[in-house]
């Protein structure tokens, strides 16, 4: 469930950047600005608690050992992405790919691996990795920022 509110900000994130760049309204500073924060408080410590509790209890199955496999592939593409919003060295096209990218990665966690989890393990079993999430989540900070308005 922690996990599912984190990814809400995620994907409202894509859809507000997303609209942005159907727009033409793209101020890439900003944009690349509220990337960095979210990434800084939140992400990167989601990213670690999927592959330190999720990940590794989805693999003892075997049938969820190919998607966790692509997750974390992305985890890695993904993080590149955001280190180039850091880095203030993302374009147009790159943030599209960026809205992309996330927002797929997002929909693969939520209706792939936490579907088959659900499938598979044991109340029990979702139980504890409920609460270590809960433990490991606990440093990340809320960001679910609003960008400003420009300047008239």
């Amino acid at each position: 469930m922690p996990l599912s509110h984190q990814h809400q900000h995620a994907l409202a994130l894509c859809v507000r950047l997303d609209r942005a760049l159907q727009a033409g309204e793209v101020d890439l500073a900003a944009w690349q600005d509220e990337i960095h924060q979210i990434f800084d408080h939140e992400v990167s410590i989601h990213f670690s608690a999927e592959e330190k509790e999720v990940f590794p209890a989805a693999e003892k199955f075997s049938e969820m050992n190919a998607v966790v496999k692509e997750l974390r592939r992305e985890h890695k593409a993904l993080r590149k992405m955001f280190a180039g919003a850091a880095d203030r060295s993302l374009d147009r096209k790159e943030l599209a790919a960026f809205v992309e990218a996330l927002a797929q990665h997002i929909r693969k966690e939520e209706r792939q691996l936490f579907e088959a989890m659900q499938q598979v393990m044991s109340p029990d079993q979702l139980a504890a990795i409920g609460e270590a999430l809960h433990k490991a989540l606990q440093s990340a900070v809320t960001v679910c920022s609003m960008r400003k308005p420009p300047a008239k």
